[in-house]
């Protein structure tokens, strides 16, 4: 049996009609997952889950705002409903509604970013931890994102919750260690995604970006996807509480690519 086969597990992703969510999302059903696809709108996680359906995998489609515990709660239950199990979580769903200095970010918007990229992260393994121990342990996985890593003038806030996410996973992963739970972070670099347009959009501002890299590109959606894989099947099977970088080694460089 391969050490990346997922045949038989049930899998949650956030933030799953698009990008780095959706590429994870088909990449895990490729593998044999059984993919839930969540995000705010049922028509986007309509249309991806029938591409998946398309190419024989087997997906779910059920609209959450992460940012409302009460919908995370009835994507929970549906799932268990529907599919008996949550063996993975994807928590991908994120928000970056402000550019520019923290002394310049509201309230409003702090409060915003924290809720969508932390909090219901927090809310979301609340829900669902304790059903993966109950039947012998899962995997979760946070994307979270280099700016956790690095220190940005213009992206402050969206930096402190992803450095927030780094040391979610690494508390989980010693509250649920014992009952068989891996969690762990993957922190992106800039990949080529609607989410990140403003940083990529402009072809020489790409290509400066791309040249910061020892591997001198910048990421696709399926770098991310493969690392996820990884962390969710059996491959990852003694890897827990780290954050894995996934930026073409531009931290290790210097390259502070988000400041």
């Amino acid at each position: 049996m391969s050490l990346f086969a997922m045949d038989g597990k049930v899998a949650i992703i956030t933030g799953a009609s698009r990008g780095i969510g959706k590429a994870i999302a088909q990449h895990l059903a490729k593998h044999g997952a059984h993919v839930v696809i969540s995000s705010r709108k049922i028509e986007s996680c309509e249309a991806v889950a029938a591409e998946i359906s398309a190419m024989g995998g087997k997906a779910l489609a059920h609209a959450c705002h992460v940012g409302h515990k009460s919908e995370l709660q009835t994507l929970v239950d549906a799932t268990r409903d529907r599919l008996g199990r949550i063996d993975v979580l994807v928590c991908n769903a994120a928000a970056n509604p402000v550019f520019g200095p923290s002394a310049k970010v509201s309230d409003e918007a702090f409060d915003k970013v924290m809720h969508t990229n932390l909090y219901s992260n927090v809310w979301l393994c609340n829900l669902v931890l304790p059903g993966m121990a109950e039947q012998g342990g899962g995997a979760v996985i946070l994307v979270s994102s280099v700016g956790g890593l690095i220190g940005s003038a213009s992206l402050g806030a969206y930096c402190i919750s992803k450095a927030a996410d780094m040391q979610l996973a690494r508390n989980l992963a010693v509250e649920w260690g014992p009952r068989n739970i891996r969690v762990n972070c993957i922190a992106p670099g800039i990949i080529r995604t609607q989410f990140s347009r403003a940083l990529w959009a402009d072809p020489e501002r790409a290509a400066a970006f791309a040249r910061l890299n020892p591997l001198r590109r910048l990421g696709e959606p399926d770098d991310v996807a493969g690392v996820a894989v990884l962390l969710a099947s059996r491959a990852g099977a003694f890897i827990t509480g780290q954050t894995l970088v996934v930026d073409g080694g531009g931290v290790i460089a210097g390259a502070g690519a988000l400041s």
